[in-house]
């Protein structure tokens, strides 16, 4: 009978620590099953029957190589097709609010171009569900058409985008509530970017790294205030994209600018554009107050980007400049010379080893 009584202790006590998680808060359950893999969230179905339904509210969906062991097959088709069908059932039992979907594929494993149906079937499903952030990362060998259904969805805040293409249809009234737009290898024409842009009222934050960047905007972005940008300074047309969206962004208060070189990019001398042309003083004066340059080379017209922002920059706090190569004592001189519209302006040049360390002591 002793034996037996202490059994049934062990089992209450067991009971008890598993209901003191059943029974807590729904939003802290989901907030425990939202750091989770999506494929770790549905296996607790089978702990009890109360914990079978918990995930089917998730508002959180991220999709990417921890939703399935890519390790466990070598054949591609095979992690595929595994992965299509966890998705579709993922979306076919969720039955409450879904604020967010990501899709991610680095590793180009689990989307092909032949499964792009399900993507857009996926995109639709989700814009009648009123979702909040929706984030499309993976590349194919040309470019996903981003379905016209997304282009009705009001309730969308957060977009990030990669290797696609975007082309607006006619009754496209804008993103009403969109705070956050990501372009990454995104395809789209001028008049396309100019519609998007100036129809996002509530725009706050953009990153552009497109292939078709814009050099004219109809409006003022006024609610922009951070600006991430990723520019080849050899190409006039990206300096130029760059400085119509500085003039357009009368509230912005800070800028990332990524240089990158193209191999097969024509260098640009001094004696191939005009300064004055291209940098012109602005209307107004940029409002920008930290700004960060990254991965410059020490070429001209990175310098003379520089300039630019220094010149015309009143109330600029701080300027961080890193570079990826090593470059001349004399040009980190000329560019501590610069003139500054801002006496408080602050330039911290850093190279790698430096930026390194201070990571390192961060962490």
């Amino acid at each position: 009978m002793g034996r037996k009584r202490s059994k049934s202790t062990h089992l209450t006590i067991k009971d008890a620590e598993l209901d003191r998680i059943s029974c807590l808060p729904g939003h802290v359950i989901d907030q425990i099953l939202s750091l989770m893999p999506i494929k770790e969230a549905v296996r607790t179905s089978v702990l009890s029957s109360s914990w079978r339904n918990k995930w089917y509210t998730l508002p959180n969906l991220v999709f990417n190589k921890h939703c399935i062991s890519v390790a466990a097959s070598k054949y591609t088709s095979v992690i595929n097709n595994k992965f299509l069908r966890i998705v579709d059932h993922v979306l076919l039992q969720h039955s409450g609010p879904i604020n967010k979907f990501m899709l991610s594929d680095n590793e180009n494993c689990l989307i092909r171009v032949c499964d792009v149906s399900d993507v857009h079937r996926w995109v639709l499903h989700l814009s009648r569900r009123s979702i909040k952030e929706l984030l499309l990362h993976f590349w194919l060998d040309k470019r996903y058409k981003i379905p016209l259904s997304l282009f009705s969805c009001q309730s969308l805040r957060h977009l990030s985008l990669s290797c696609c293409q975007l082309k607006l249809p006619t009754t496209f009234e804008g993103f009403k509530n969109l705070q956050y737009l990501h372009l990454e290898e995104v395809t789209l024409a001028q008049d396309d970017f100019e519609n998007m842009i100036s129809g996002c009222p509530l725009l706050d934050h953009l990153y552009l790294a497109a292939d078709d960047v814009p050099v004219k905007l109809p409006a003022p972005c006024i609610s922009l205030c951070e600006l991430s940008l990723c520019i080849n300074f050899n190409d006039l047309k990206e300096i130029s994209a760059a400085l119509c969206l500085l003039r357009s962004s009368p509230n912005l208060k800070k800028l990332e600018i990524f240089a990158r070189i193209e191999e097969e990019t024509v260098l640009l001398t001094p004696t191939s554009y005009c300064w004055e042309d291209i940098f012109s003083g602005p209307a107004m004066p940029i409002q920008v107050q930290h700004v960060t340059i990254d991965g410059i080379s020490g070429i001209r017209s990175e310098l003379d980007f520089i300039r630019f922002l220094l010149r015309y920059s009143p109330v600029l706090e701080k300027m961080i400049v890193k570079h990826v190569v090593n470059v001349q004592p004399e040009l980190i001189t000329e560019l501590l010379r610069f003139k500054r519209a801002s006496d408080e302006a602050e330039v911290i040049y850093l190279e790698k080893e430096e930026e390194a360390s201070e990571q390192s002591e961060a962490g």
